[in-house]
């Protein structure tokens, strides 16, 4: 659940946390603290808003971690190399990413990559960590499940479509960041040209809140406690929107939130 006053308990034995730092085509990370592991979830902002976001919570950023790439699209990796040599974190990512990334130098300098191949699980201290392929059109693609202490915290966006097993996985779940990218009235009736249209609505783009709906209704009754919608289209979507699509589908008594494309969202705990 949302926590507004989280610093007293934030470092206390057993904290499974998490916050958006910024979620959206403008820039993408997300931060979570499982026990003593700190790990980062793409690096789409700069290290100085990564340090402005933290210190919104009186939080600093850690000085160790791991840094889990999950495609190569600029929003997800343009501070990368930043994250690594700044404030020391591993990085995490495909072979197929690292090629991608490398050949656009779009990492600079780094020390050591741990590669994974997607569907993987990785382990870290005392948690795990699920890769999950995805069909967005990014090379190599994956979504992740964290677990800790039998919880799991799931962080989907890019997803292409409602793939095959995407529903069962998220009904494992106790939390969840999930994509909403895209409401398909605004989509079709905006400004973008019809081929970028057709990519975002393609099976290889992202999800519309439609979509991710329906996916949480399922999950919802299962085990899932909290959901935040995440990766929101600046033109083709609004908060209030993707919001008022999931109460209608999901229900108005469900914890439903929003991270933002340009602020840092609350903590959610597990």
């Amino acid at each position: 659940m949302s926590d507004r006053n989280p610093q007293q308990r934030f470092t206390a034995p057993g904290t499974f946390r998490a916050f958006a730092l910024q979620s959206g085509s403008n820039g993408n990370c997300i931060y979570v603290q499982a026990g003593d592991a700190h790990l980062l979830f793409d690096a789409g902002i700069s290290g100085i808003e990564a340090q402005r976001r933290f210190a919104t919570h009186q939080l600093t950023v850690p000085s160790h971690g791991a840094l889990f790439i999950s495609h190569d699209h600029s929003d997800h990796t343009r501070c990368a190399g930043v994250f690594h040599r700044k404030f020391g974190f591993d990085l995490y990512m495909t072979q197929p990413t690292w090629f991608a990334l490398n050949s656009r130098n779009r990492l600079g300098r780094v020390r050591h990559v741990h590669f994974f191949d997607s569907g993987d699980d990785i382990a870290i201290a005392d948690i795990r960590v699920e890769t999950v392929p995805t069909p967005h059109d990014g090379v190599d693609g994956v979504a992740f499940v964290v677990e800790y202490r039998q919880k799991r915290l799931g962080i989907f966006t890019d997803l292409g479509h409602p793939f095959d097993g995407l529903e069962e996985i998220l009904c494992t779940l106790d939390g969840v960041f999930l994509e909403s990218n895209y409401d398909p009235h605004m989509l079709m009736t905006g400004p973008y040209p019809y081929p970028l249209k057709k990519r975002i609505s393609d099976p290889s783009g992202h999800i519309s809140n439609e979509e991710s709906a329906t996916l949480l209704r399922a999950a919802f009754n299962k085990r899932l406690k909290w959901a935040v919608l995440a990766h929101l289209s600046g033109e083709n979507n609004t908060a209030e929107l993707a919001l008022s699509t999931h109460q209608r589908i999901v229900g108005k008594d469900k914890p439903l939130f929003v991270a933002r494309r340009n602020e840092v969202s609350d903590i959610f705990t597990l």
